[in-house]
């Protein structure tokens, strides 16, 4: 039995488009990606459920008053949710009275539209107005595009129900008024080449559609002068990168997916002749698909200013996936959809769910890959790593990709980890509350900027305890690191990068790689981080983990009863030096528990180098930032290389109290240099032996060779495997 939710009307704040906390647990769609064509109908109709929900909501919004307040708060208060709750209400009544002709839909949404209408010509900026591009209705302008995104949809949808002068009312006094403030009244934002100006292109030319107005139209595709240097199209050739990356990471592409999707949507239904699902090689339809693979076990990878628990059930990836459905017909979005647990309620968002009804879905293909950064795909990449499809599997990220404009962070060739479902190796993301305005009014804290930002934050190499381009942006922009050869192959799956204008006189070389091997229960990691130089420097290599501590072969030096700072700047303010330790010289070993699997993490470590624990927390007394915990391996020296391996093995199960195979395997890691070239030897504790070679020329017909005692070690390229058996 399916069940819907009647909301109070004092409630309705708190719905969410596609909303899904009231699917009884019963009915949930199945997360699973084993789906398979042509299996038995296993799953709900989504869209049937969605509508049911859509009016329980708007017909309890039917039955109680009409609230449109004057703006007042900033992001996440009172005002503030009452206007967005507001511009769904008026979307899903539209789209409510297409579904069903009821005319009590179109009724409401009028009654609706025309409060605004009477409000909206009378507003002056808004009294809580943030410092760039503020708005009326909200605190900043990126909010009022956002409502008249959904607004206009749902205009479309009744206004042929309305009277000509209710059409005209509504039409003059709210969306002439407000797309002219997007546009003529802040040119900078409208003509910026930003996810705001997205929103802002996307809010005046849907509305130009809906109005029968070609020149919004035309302003919104090509800038205010209509000279192209501004507008959708813009946007469209210079943040996305051939692959369909966006600067700012997935966090900000799922955000700007939306207006880019409704916005393409509208020119293709109204001038099919632009065909602007084929532009730029589908660059729209590859931005989607990217959207998703930049996602691990349904959360987006936490990539510069990201909420960590935003994933691909989001409506905007929602619309895009319904819309890539509706062009491609690929029945693996399907799984994806069901992933989502909701569909939007469009024509497009039928026909998903009656395709998954049906079913007809294939598991979609989570894989490796290499996506560029940067409009030409030359300014770093985004390397993904996979050890099989499945989207709760052993999953390498590696950021070696550009600064990502004002959202990014200085974490250059920092790394997150995966595994079993959990983030192993974790990055930080931002540092905000979203929407929650007891905390900074909802926006980002101070301490993203002091903390989350700085390089220590991150699984990054830190020199001198700096951030990498001393933590200056428009250093950042202009930099990026260069990426070696990205190679995968059955048993070795490798990446690397390096980049020189971090520090002065510093490079920086990071080579990380999934293996196979027999000699290994499951997969394992290694990581080769370098650093080269004429001067000596202190490095810090922290390693964030998620999980318990339960075994180590270093001596601890525990402060037990007061800790202090790690530092009074660049981050490291905000760390509590919670234990200190001295690293064996052949190998330090760290191991974790995490759920049911041990995590080692064993390094080969530059001489004399110390192991700091520590957790975040310190100079923080309004609690701000999440407790999280760090080892940091310390050295000094001018070329210095921590080579590591990340090793999952065995297993705890508390339920029939059993514990298997707790021990690291790895009994020695050596490397060996001749030139540019370096071969990793990992010896377990069997005698087994597995070698990789990594040379810093990536010509893939360039010869290396290695002695190794009687042996040589020959290769051609950039990597080679060279496997115990």
């Amino acid at each position: 039995m399916i069940r819907t939710c009647l909301i109070p009307a004092t409630l309705m704040l708190t719905m969410a488009a596609g909303l899904t906390a009231c699917i009884n647990s019963n009915n949930a769609p199945a997360q699973n990606n084993s789906s398979s064509k042509g299996e038995a109908v296993t799953s709900p109709d989504l869209y049937d459920l969605q509508m049911d929900i859509h009016k329980a909501d708007i017909d309890a919004g039917i039955d109680a008053r009409i609230v449109v307040p004057v703006p007042k708060d900033a992001g996440g208060g009172y005002t503030h949710e009452q206007h967005k709750f507001n511009a769904k209400a008026i979307y899903q009544a539209g789209a409510l009275f297409k579904s069903t002709g009821d005319a009590k839909y179109a009724d409401y949404a009028q009654s609706l539209l025309l409060a605004y209408a009477d409000m909206y010509p009378g507003l002056g900026l808004h009294p809580e107005q943030k410092e760039q591009s503020p708005g009326r209705l909200f605190w900043q302008s990126l909010n009022e595009a956002w409502w008249t995104v959904y607004a206009i949809q749902g205009y479309a949808d009744v206004k042929e129900h309305f009277n000509a002068e209710t059409r005209e009312t509504i039409e003059t006094d709210l969306f002439d008024e407000i797309t002219t403030f997007l546009s003529e009244g802040q040119p900078g934002t409208f003509n910026k080449v930003h996810n705001h100006g997205t929103w802002a292109a996307a809010a005046v030319g849907m509305t130009g559609y809906v109005l029968g107005d070609q020149d919004r139209v035309e302003k919104a595709l090509y800038g205010l002068d209509k000279s192209g240097t501004g507008g959708f199209m813009k946007q469209l050739d210079k943040l996305f990168s051939p692959d369909g990356y966006y600067n700012e990471g997935p966090y900000y592409q799922r955000f700007a997916l939306m207006p880019f999707v409704l916005f393409g949507q509208a020119i293709e239904k109204n001038e099919p002749e632009r065909k602007i699902f084929e532009y730029r090689d589908g660059i729209l339809k590859k931005a989607i698909y990217s959207n998703v693979q930049q996602s691990y076990n349904g959360l987006f990878f936490p990539i510069n200013d990201a909420i960590k628990d935003k994933g691909i059930a989001t409506v905007e990836l929602r619309y895009g996936v319904a819309v890539a459905y509706d062009l491609t017909g690929d029945k693996q979005l399907l799984s994806v959809a069901r992933a989502q647990g909701a569909v939007v309620p469009t024509a497009e968002g039928k026909k998903l769910a009656r395709d998954l009804a049906a079913g007809m879905a294939e598991p979609f293909d989570y894989r490796s890959m290499r996506l560029g950064d940067g409009d030409t795909g030359d300014r770093g990449a985004l390397d993904i790593l996979r050890g099989s499809n499945d989207p709760k599997g052993l999953t390498l990220v590696v950021k070696n990709t550009s600064q990502g404009l004002g959202h990014g962070h200085f974490d250059k060739m920092g790394f997150s980890l995966y595994d079993a479902g959990n983030e192993i190796m974790k990055d930080y993301g931002a540092a905000r509350f979203l929407n929650v305005e007891a905390k900074y009014g909802g926006h980002y804290l101070p301490e993203n900027n002091t903390f989350a930002k700085q390089t220590i934050a991150h699984n990054a190499l830190v020199v001198d305890g700096k951030s990498h381009f001393d933590g200056d942006l428009d250093t950042g922009n202009a930099n990026h690191p260069k990426p070696g050869e990205f190679y995968i192959s059955e048993n070795l799956q490798i990446t690397s990068a390096s980049i020189d204008t971090a520090y002065p006189g510093v490079t920086l070389t990071r080579a990380m790689a999934i293996v196979k091997d027999p000699a290994f229960e499951l997969p394992i990691v290694l990581d080769v981080m370098r650093a080269d130089s004429g001067a000596v420097h202190s490095y810090d290599l922290p390693f964030y983990y998620n999980g318990h501590i339960v075994d180590s072969n270093l001596k601890i030096n525990a402060n037990t009863t007061a800790r202090s700072p790690l530092g009074t700047q660049n981050g490291y303010q905000y760390l509590w030096t919670v234990a200190t330790g001295s690293a064996p010289k052949d190998l330090s070993k760290i191991t974790l528990i995490k759920d049911r699997r041990f995590y080692s993490l064993s390094t080969l470590n530059p001489a004399a180098t110390k192991v700091i624990f520590a957790e975040v927390g310190a100079n923080d007394p309004d609690f701000n930032l999440r407790r999280e915990t760090a080892a940091i391996l310390r050295a000094q020296g001018r070329d210095v290389a921590f080579v590591s391996v990340i090793e999952p093995h065995g297993e705890y199960n508390p339920t029939l109290e059993f514990t298997k195979n707790s021990h690291s395997s790895v009994a020695d890691i050596t490397q060996y240099v001749s030139g540019d070239a370096r071969l990793i030897t990992i010896t377990t504790k069997t005698g087994a032996a597995v070698s990789i070679a990594i040379a810093d020329d990536s010509a893939a017909d360039k010869t290396h060779t290695i002695e190794v005692g009687d042996e040589t070690r020959e290769w051609s390229g950039q990597y080679a495997l060279f496997g115990s058996e």
